[in-house]
């Protein structure tokens, strides 16, 4: 590595850092003011408390994942990696919902009963399987596994990579740690995540669901369709960074769409379309 290249990861490393530190003052600042000011209620301080632990839980991960690059060869771990990606979606997570029980919080929408489960179910198993798909796609990052095959919708020739790709053993290891393996799943797994999305839209047309509900199914089936689009592109344009940063963009866009539904679906109230 030439010190020009270098200098390019420096300076996206020194960035991160020092955005992930303004966010910490941005957050502490608030937190101090808000309890001298004792506009704090119990409630929000401790969802506050919780953010504030959270977000350093962040930090020391990330420091734990770039400590594993700084052993034998220069690159994180891919598992470090991925939990580090997670930590922040849960960061993320418990801010935006706590930020819509402020904005939605009112006596008459706290004291409607939901008369049915059922999408908020398949929504939670839908969510669920998205998050595991962006675990597989920090794994995808992490081992450089998009550089493997850029070829679609077979990888190769064939639509499994073959024994000379997968050749160890361990099973566990081949879908997890091989790069060829790790990217059959994250491609794979794609598929699965669109069907449950499109049950989502399919079902949510046997109720009748309020504005927000319905803005909510209507921009997870754009936001899929565009993430997928991305992803086969990302893939055959060999993975330029600025694909794989919109790929990334969108995956977090459709966790907040979710956890919106969720929060929708949780406290709102629908009935069946007869």
């Amino acid at each position: 590595m030439q010190l020009s290249e270098f200098k390019n990861i420096f300076w996206w490393e020194w960035s991160h850092r020092m955005i992930g530190r303004l966010i910490g003052f941005v957050f502490f600042g608030g937190f101090v003011y808000f309890i001298a000011t004792k506009k704090f209620t119990k409630k929000l301080l401790i969802r506050s408390v919780i953010l504030l632990c959270v977000g350093a839980l962040q930090g020391l991960v990330g420091w734990w994942m770039v400590k594993s690059g700084l052993v034998k060869n220069p690159n994180v771990s891919h598992y470090r990696l991925a939990t580090h990606l997670i930590t922040a979606l849960t960061a993320f997570a418990f801010t935006f919902w706590f930020a819509l029980e402020i904005i939605y919080e009112s006596p008459e929408e706290n004291q409607e009963v939901n008369p049915s489960k059922k999408l908020f179910t398949l929504t939670l198993v839908t969510f669920v399987a998205l998050v595991f798909q962006i675990i597989y796609g920090a794994f995808v990052a992490g081992l450089k596994a998009g550089l493997i095959y850029s070829t679609w919708p077979k990888m190769g020739d064939e639509w499994f990579p073959n024994d000379t790709i997968l050749m160890t053993d361990s099973f566990i290891h081949n879908f997890t740690a091989n790069p060829a393996g790790v990217q059959f799943v994250h491609r794979t797994f794609a598929w699965v995540v669109a069907t449950l999305i499109s049950i989502i839209w399919i079902r949510s047309n046997k109720f009748k669901l309020n504005t927000q509900q319905y803005n909510g199914v209507t921009w997870l089936v754009y936001l899929t369709t565009l993430q997928i689009i991305l992803g086969i592109f990302t893939l055959l344009y060999n993975v330029p960074v600025i694909m794989g940063v919109l790929h990334q963009t969108v995956a977090f866009m459709l966790v907040a769409v979710f956890l919106f539904l969720l929060f929708q679906f949780s406290r709102k109230n629908y009935s069946l379309n007869k």
